[in-house]
């Protein structure tokens, strides 16, 4: 379904729109011509959702907060709920934008748009980026890359091919707070000296599968035809084989991803224990629990990285830990979890805290020196803290570098190349618990 017909007409009537709304002065943000961002005098870029389920709702909802954006089309399978609801909304902020069921549709019709969003399913991920790639626009998609290696192979050769960016969406590699803890804390400062361990989290309490409107059913011809068993599926697709991966894709991908920045090094191994041992494995056909241990040989000798995730409770949320012999960092886009700890017979830190790169910890925070500790115990760490706040939507950043990049001022922080290393060491913990062994990676498989 769309709202627009193939014709010059509809092209005139669109031009015509937009001039008059400038005219009006309507408070939209629109670009003085209709061409492509190369040839464009404009910095307003032209944007596709392809995908406009509850993740597309959230990147969607973070776009609407950055500047010379415009929608002009929305796709997605379910009309009578995600199409209607992005549509309205868009509508309401005065988006020049038309609807599609079919992405197909939307790309043979839009001739004017620059980029594509993209969070559909990730098993769609592979057919949808690459056919916008070579429909000659910028593709930012949501991670996990794809569900496949082989596909997302094909999506970092396609973006060579095209020319285009494609951005995986692992947001907080454009988050401030991790790019400054990476930068200043890990890379500039050193604090925590040599990093031997690495600890992180996503526990989840129990949810019960998401439902659905019943007058709202998609047809079951159309779940067919776009992959789908029936509407169940189609709204639980992470829990299923051939669709997604489980939570520790779903989950863990963002965190994984993190492990490899920061320690700036691929696992040379990886262990894992999980099952279904909670769910019904007639529609939880992914492990709903899984803990991990990777083996990183980094430069500065072996780090041993481990990871859970947990869909049966919630206790301290999500976190990423990294720990060495002088220090630790504790990091989470969760509020108020950011911290530095040092060691008790590390240096003193005062020559950062009087550079600014961290502040000292409060008063009341320090830990009693008169302490009696068993002979088996260390006085807990202070906390130090970093000189940032970070307020906006977890994904403003990443989308931001991506329009930026598109603009010709910036560098994909997670190009296609980086997002395939992260789908290698993720997809193979599945593979991993499946085999019941240590699995060995090599440097090649890492690249395309």
């Amino acid at each position: 379904m769309n709202e627009k017909k193939n014709t010059a007409g509809s092209a005139m009537d669109r031009r015509d729109f937009l001039r008059s709304s400038v005219a009006a002065g309507a408070g939209v943000m629109l670009a003085p011509l209709i061409l492509r961002a190369s040839q464009r005098p404009s910095e307003t870029i032209n944007v596709a959702l392809l995908g406009a389920g509850a993740q597309g709702q959230v990147l969607l909802n973070a776009c609407l907060k950055i500047p010379n954006v415009r929608f002009l089309a929305v796709c997605d399978i379910w009309e009578a709920y995600n199409l209607k609801r992005a549509y309205r909304l868009l509508k309401k902020y005065k988006h020049p934008v038309n609807k599609y069921r079919d992405f197909r549709d939307m790309l043979a019709q839009e001739k004017e748009l620059d980029a594509v969003i993209i969070a559909t399913p990730d098993f769609w991920h592979a057919r949808h980026t690459i056919a916008c790639l070579r429909a000659g626009l910028h593709v930012y998609c949501e991670k996990e890359m794809s569900n496949t290696l082989a596909d997302a192979r094909r999506m970092v050769l396609a973006a060579r091919r095209s020319g285009k960016l494609l951005q995986i969406g692992h947001q907080r590699r454009s988050n401030p707070l991790y790019r400054y803890s990476f930068e200043r804390i890990l890379q500039e400062a050193r604090l925590l000296g040599r990093i031997t361990t690495v600890n992180g989290q996503w526990n989840r309490a129990v949810q019960p599968d998401r439902g659905w409107p019943k007058k709202y059913a998609i047809p079951p011809a159309v779940l067919r035809r776009y992959g789908f068993k029936s509407m169940h599926q189609y709204r639980n697709w992470r829990w299923y084989r051939g669709l997604g991966g489980g939570p520790v894709v779903d989950l863990g991908s963002h965190q994984l991803d993190i492990y490899n920045w920061f320690l700036q090094a691929q696992p040379a191994s990886v262990m894992a224990s999980g099952g279904t041992d909670y769910y019904d494995p007639a529609t939880h056909e992914w492990y709903d629990t899984v803990l991990v241990t990777f083996e990183y040989k980094t430069a500065q000798g072996m780090v041993r990285a481990f990871y859970q995730t947990i869909t049966t409770n919630s206790n301290q949320g999500y976190f990423e830990t990294f720990m060495g012999d002088q220090g630790a960092l504790v990091i989470s886009e969760s509020a108020g979890k950011l911290g530095v700890y040092r060691e008790a017979s590390a240096p003193l830190w005062d020559e950062w805290v009087d550079r600014g790169i961290l502040q000292a910890p409060e008063q009341d925070s320090a830990p009693a020196t008169t302490a009696v500790l068993d002979v088996r115990e260390t006085l807990p760490p202070p906390k130090y803290r970093i000189p940032l706040q970070f307020n906006d939507p977890y994904h403003k950043p990443h989308l931001e570098n991506f329009f930026d990049a598109i603009r010709g001022r910036a560098e994909l922080n997670c190009p296609a190349d980086v997002g395939y290393e992260t789908a290698v060491t993720v997809l193979t913990v599945n593979k991993a618990v499946e085999a019941g062994r240590k699995l060995l990676f090599q440097p090649e498989d890492f690249r395309v």
